[in-house]
């Protein structure tokens, strides 16, 4: 066992230290807590070169959006499991000690007439204050969480993020992108185009129980979703991209990893095996396909879906169909990332630039004060 150092030289253990790395400040844990339709998500990460390594991480099907459609609040029930569920967040923040986290509510509190009294009992209840984002941020933030995901030798790409209440659909110019430097530069590749559609997996499968005859019932849910949906013009000048093959889908939701894990016929759902997947077309389409054939007990039973999503993958399943059809791609990439990952990357991002700026200005302090001026 080492002796300690003596008294009387203050500076040596100082100088061991330093020489071993002790006294390098670890580094700043970042968080994000996405608060969906459906569910209540954190990631807690530090910055790894250009990425995050995940410190902790947390999820739970809370149903914020449950019964939303009919009624146009949120009900007492659902806010409920959503604040107990934010108060295990809360209370893993202060365990991390976390320097800089953003907390954003999306489209059941944008959606509810509840929504903004639900967001200040957070407040009150767990010390967390939320952000109740736009559709449009929304979907950049999918773009954003996703941009590892982005083949950058294709010309574009269609990201797909299925929510519980609403679909975003972003349109990236991978082509100008790629004239930039692509992802080596760092920079954040443009969004052509985007939309939100007012459909999401808890609020189509509450407008289509589920019937006997699940094909007809399943074309009901996919025309609904197709008819909804809208082509902005920035997005119609990308067609022939699609059409001549130069183009690829990210799918970013439960939905689209839950099709993953059933292409892959896992034996329970193994996030490395299923983030960054490339699928074929044809490929989604027959896990939708399987899907499909399955009843409820049947799809409960899938070792990737679950009771917890069995009732809602469906409705998903049609979603994702219904975007497919209207822009058919030969590839499509899974994501088990989105709006957290976008986060904090942005978080990471800014907390960057600040300390450049700052270094940038000490320095030249510090000449300014050294040249006597």
């Amino acid at each position: 066992m080492a002796e300690p150092s003596p008294r009387g030289t203050p500076g040596s253990e100082a100088a061991a230290r330093k020489r071993r790395g002790g006294n390098r400040a670890p580094s700043p844990v970042y968080g994000a807590i996405d608060l969906g339709t459906n569910n209540c998500r954190m990631l807690l990460a530090q910055r790894s070169g250009t990425s995050f390594h995940v410190v902790d991480a947390f999820s739970r099907v809370v149903r914020l959006g449950e019964g939303i459609t009919g009624s146009g609040a949120l009900s007492q029930g659902a806010m409920d499991r959503a604040v107990e569920a934010l108060k295990v967040c809360a209370d893993k923040i202060r365990r991390q000690n976390v320097v800089k986290h953003r907390s954003i509510a999306t489209q059941a509190c944008r959606m509810a007439d509840n929504g903004a009294e639900f967001l200040e009992r957070v407040e009150r209840e767990t010390g967390l204050t939320f952000d109740l984002i736009s559709a449009e941020e929304e979907a950049r933030l999918a773009v954003h969480g996703c941009v590892d995901l982005l083949d950058e030798e294709k010309d574009a790409a269609l990201v797909i993020d299925i929510g519980g209440g609403s679909t975003e659909l972003s349109w990236v110019d991978l082509a100008e992108w790629r004239n930039r430097g692509g992802r080596a530069s760092g920079g954040r590749p443009p969004m052509k185009s985007w939309t939100s559609t007012p459909v999401g997996v808890v609020t189509l499968s509450e407008r289509f129980p589920e019937r006997e005859d699940r094909a007809e019932w399943y074309n009901d849910m996919k025309s609904y979703a197709r008819d909804l949906m809208k082509t902005p013009r920035g997005a119609k000048a990308m067609r022939p991209l699609f059409r001549d093959g130069r183009a690829h889908l990210v799918g970013t939701s439960g939905t689209v990893t839950s099709m993953a894990g059933v292409h892959l016929r896992l034996p329970r759902y193994d996030r490395s095996k299923v983030d960054g997947l490339w699928m074929t077309g044809d490929e989604a389409l027959d896990a939708c396909k399987r899907l499909r054939e399955l009843d409820f007990h049947g799809r409960s039973q899938e070792p990737t879906i679950g009771a917890d999503r069995a009732e809602l993958v469906l409705a998903g399943c049609a979603i994702y169909e219904a975007v497919a059809e209207m822009w058919p791609a030969e590839r499509l990439r899974v994501g088990d990332r989105g709006l957290r990952e976008g986060m904090l990357l942005n978080l990471m991002r800014k907390s960057k630039k600040r300390r450049r700026r700052r270094k940038t200005g000490s320095g030249k302090t510090q000449a300014e004060a050294g040249s006597g001026e």
